[in-house]
């Protein structure tokens, strides 16, 4: 989810009065102003009163949903061919296909060649991805939605509405638009003899965020991980609606897969969240490493997914609260009356501190 220009965009038709009525107000020249002030700024990076005003109108209102469209028309007027370039990965008949969504997401069509059923990860614009269905000649069977954040399921209902038999999972605690199939810890879902889901609950960044692994056992290759915004390349999302030791929970969920899996995130975050990783750690040769190549790849606005966890777990500081390079870093310590699990959950609490101040830099 972009922060500011949401909670500004929302603040400025939020009237903060007795009972926080919503009013009409100027667009161009209030809403530039606000979004450059130290207000804006301040909002997003302490997440003080204001910013929660803000992200309860986004997620509990149909104003979320009216912001979610001005986005999706911007996106597609600024980016007619999407704001990356991307390609299809094939394992053994199952081809993934990123697609490039508003101004950094990605929706995952996830398509058995040999059926053509497809699925569909977390669609926040209905538009590209009907394109990409009907180009490969495909049929969804279902959304998986990873939370309720409009960018990651504003497109829900337009196609359940366009697929007849198209079925959406995703967990009953998030208000999933469009929601057929609510989903538990570790539920399967399975589309064929080839396409196995296992699905993770994983709160933290909502309370009920939820990741889908595609079980590689099937195709004979890794699995892949559709991870929403708990992990990105380097980097793991906000904590809205959770501590940092629910998210630690999380992290260790992910943490705990084979290292071989292919991790294929919600946003294209990866130059942002390695250079912010060089700032915490930067004796990481690996991390350079792979900055070197991020670099590259976003100077010609190529697509930085997949990664694997193997990478991840040498060069993500949010699945690293165990390292003591890290530790030392951060002047971070264990203090002698605080159990291992909580010492990580500050050093996890600390990074992302500094992570949100560095983003609004």
């Amino acid at each position: 989810m972009a922060l500011p220009e949401w909670t500004v965009y929302l603040l400025c038709i939020a009237s903060v009065c007795g009972g926080f009525y919503i009013c009409r107000v100027s667009k161009c020249a209030r809403i530039t102003a606000l979004k450059n002030s130290r207000l804006a700024k301040l909002m997003a990076r302490t997440e003080k009163p204001l910013f929660w005003i803000a992200y309860s109108l986004y997620t509990r209102t149909k104003l979320g949903y009216i912001f979610h469209k001005r986005q999706m028309k911007k996106a597609r007027e600024r980016y007619p061919a999407g704001h990356s370039k991307t390609q299809p990965t094939v394992i053994n008949g199952i081809k993934i296909i990123p697609v490039p969504i508003l101004s950094d997401n990605y929706t995952y069509v996830v398509i058995d060649t040999a059926s053509n059923m497809a699925v569909v990860v977390d669609p926040a614009d209905p538009q590209p991805v009907q394109a990409c269905l009907e180009e490969e000649g495909a049929e969804l069977q279902a959304v998986l939605c990873t939370h309720k954040h409009w960018d990651h399921s504003g497109g829900n209902r337009a196609l359940k509405r366009r697929y007849m038999s198209c079925r959406v999972y995703g967990n009953a605690m998030d208000n999933i638009p469009g929601l057929t199939h609510p989903l538990s810890d570790k539920d399967t879902i399975d589309f064929g003899t080839r396409l196995h889901f296992r699905a993770f609950y994983t709160p933290g960044h909502t309370v009920g965020h939820v990741i889908y692994l595609l079980d590689g056992r099937a195709i004979g290759g890794p699995s892949s991980l559709f991870s929403g915004d708990l992990v990105f390349l380097s980097g793991c999302g906000r904590m809205f609606e959770g501590n940092a030791s629910t998210m630690l929970s999380s992290l260790d969920t992910v943490g705990s897969l084979n290292d071989e899996t292919l991790l294929w995130p919600g946003h294209e975050y990866a130059e942002d969240n390695l250079l912010f990783a060089a700032e915490v750690e930067p004796c990481n040769v690996v991390r350079d490493q792979k900055l070197q190549w991020v670099l590259q790849q976003r100077g010609q606005r190529l697509c930085t997914c997949p990664s694997t966890l193997a990478e991840e777990k040498q060069y993500n500081p949010f699945l690293r609260s165990h390292s003591q390079d890290l530790h030392r870093a951060l002047g971070l310590q264990q203090k002698q009356d605080e159990d291992w699990t909580s010492y990580r959950a500050r050093v996890l609490e600390e990074l992302r501190r500094r992570k949100d101040i560095y983003k609004d830099r």
